[in-house]
């Protein structure tokens, strides 16, 4: 598959200077290929909307966002009445340059919406249909990436969370790479960015979804719903199914066009809370040993914390190191020996280890 190539260069770029948010820029392109859609739970400052905003530009996308508030009208997102047509007794909706017309929408405090957007934005999100008054037209979306700082409590909007089938959980950075954020903050500020793919790229993987052989992992998957359901996480039949989505689209970003066991990792994003999610990661644990993936490894690894899944990323930052130089040599090399003995150490992060020790000796 040729335009699986492109996913590492596109994600290195969309997160350029903003630290730790590769994880956010890889499940937009596992969310945009199984063509489900990605709710992003976080305080407000933590780049998620210019991530958003520099993968919609590196994809070349129609490309829709609004921050909603209580007072936001329906019209704002979804067009204002065509008051030609109204006057010849036609209720149509002027849809250009609105969501209805956007293949990548990003929609900031998406619960603060009215029950009249919400009940729209459900068309949208389950059938891509845009219904409203005369106006019923077909939805080119492909992923809406919502944003809120705390999932809802209340049921009605409990309910259209659900329709967001990955929930990804961020946090500002930590106290240890504040010095990392600066800079690449900095840097980021004055940095530009070119189309270097296209939706109709990941559309051509997305269209191989149905050709991806299941047969591999239906039974260890069944066995991993059971286990979660025998220690109180229940997932809706909906979630349920609809996750082998994501698993047949890990598939085929690591280039094969049969699941195995080592593509589970997206069930962990499935689950709805924190807590679950939490909780999971530790149930789950003998199930996920296997997992990782070549292009989307940091979201493979903050979901398994296994050993397996880090092996690209340490090789990818073994090769930096050797390539740039710089103060992370030693910290690579703890974290290579930290994670591997020499005994498991597999050959090529053995070979480039073997290089990076020649260059602080």
């Amino acid at each position: 598959m040729e335009h699986v190539s492109k996913i590492r260069q596109c994600i290195k770029v969309a997160t350029q200077g903003f630290i730790g948010r590769e994880q956010l820029a890889e499940l937009i392109i596992l969310a945009a290929i199984a063509q489900e859609h990605l709710l992003v739970i976080g305080p407000p400052g933590t780049a998620k909307s210019a991530v958003v905003r520099r993968m919609a530009k590196i994809m070349n996308s129609n490309y829709f966002e609004y921050l909603l508030g209580r007072f936001t009208e329906p019209s704002e997102l979804f067009g204002t009445v065509n008051l030609k047509k109204l006057r010849e007794g036609t209720v149509e909706t002027d849809t250009q340059g609105m969501l209805p017309e956007a293949e990548i929408a990003f929609l900031d405090e998406v619960f603060l919406g009215s029950t009249a957007i919400l009940n729209t934005l459900l068309g949208i999100l389950n059938e891509r249909k845009f219904r409203r008054g005369h106006t019923q037209i077909s939805c080119p979306l492909k992923i809406c990436i919502g944003a809120s700082n705390s999932l809802p409590q209340d049921e009605e909007l409990v309910a259209f969370a659900d329709r967001f089938l990955i929930h990804l959980f961020i946090d500002p950075v930590t106290d240890n790479f504040i010095e990392d954020m600066l800079v690449g903050g900095w840097q980021a500020e004055f940095t530009d960015v070119d189309s270097l793919s296209s939706l109709t790229e990941l559309s051509a993987i997305s269209d191989n979804l149905k050709n991806v052989n299941l047969d591999n992992i239906i039974s260890f998957y069944a066995d991993a719903i059971r286990l979660l359901r025998q220690n109180g996480i229940i997932l809706s039949d909906r979630r349920v199914v609809k996750t082998l989505k994501l698993i047949a689209a890990a598939a085929l970003i690591n280039g094969r066009f049969e699941a195995q066991k080592q593509d589970i990792w997206p069930l962990y994003y499935v689950l709805p809370t924190l807590d679950m999610q939490q909780r999971g990661q530790e149930i789950l644990n003998d199930f996920f040993t296997l997992s990782n993936n070549s292009q989307l490894f940091y979201a493979t690894e903050l979901a398994t914390q296994q050993p397996n899944a880090r092996l690209q990323r340490l090789i990818e930052q073994a090769n930096n190191c050797l390539n740039n130089g710089g103060v992370r040599i030693e910290h690579v090399l703890r974290e290579i020996d930290a994670n591997y003995t020499i005994d498991t150490l597999p050959e090529p992060l053995k070979q480039l280890r073997t290089q990076l020790i020649k260059l602080i000796v």
